[in-house]
């Protein structure tokens, strides 16, 4: 019954044919349960992701009202950007809140930024000098939500020359309603 072969190995043959192929089967028996470890693994990942994606879902349904709303609100209250001039308003209005809690501004820029579906920007890039109280209250005043000032680039630093003072340098971007709106 023995293949022919088989029968013309010594017992030394034998016994190291049945350990290459007890080896083979091993291997191929791991890299078979390797693969579907992966498959299964990557199935459970993109079950996760397609949870998490139903769940953020359903929370966008619920509270699609409010968004539609604040959607509606910024619609009504965006500025349009009638011409990139705007940037030197926006410093005008960050020197004229500098002014009224006495922060020193150095270094003034002014420039357009980005256009989006949703926004156009234009930026003033400044740098501040002041004690950290009044400091907060000139961020507080700039950022309404009915003006649209956005800081797009925020760095603070103690004064190395002067421990009691903030050195500031801040990017300051106003949004203004998108050239074309997008439905």
């Amino acid at each position: 019954m023995m293949p022919a072969w088989y029968q013309r190995m010594n017992p030394r043959e034998r016994v190291l044919s049945w350990v290459v192929v007890g080896t083979v089967f091993v291997l191929l028996n791991l890299w078979i349960i390797s693969w579907i470890f992966g498959a299964l693994g990557a199935a459970q990942k993109e079950v996760a992701t397609r949870r998490a994606k139903l769940t953020e879902q359903a929370l966008y349904m619920k509270e699609r009202d409010l968004w539609t709303k604040r959607d509606e609100w910024i619609g009504k209250h965006q500025p349009a950007l009638n011409n990139p001039a705007e940037a030197s308003a926006l410093l005008d209005q960050l020197k004229e809140v500098a002014g009224k809690y006495d922060i020193q501004i150095e270094n003034p820029v002014i420039g357009s930024g980005e256009t989006t579906p949703y926004h156009q920007t234009v930026f003033a890039s400044i740098e501040t000098k002041s004690p950290w109280p009044p400091l907060v209250h000139f961020l507080y005043d700039l950022q309404r939500p009915d003006a649209f000032v956005v800081f797009e680039n925020v760095n603070l630093a103690i004064d190395g020359s002067d421990p009691t003072m903030m050195r500031g340098k801040f990017k300051v971007a106003r949004w203004f309603a998108p050239a074309q709106k997008t439905k």
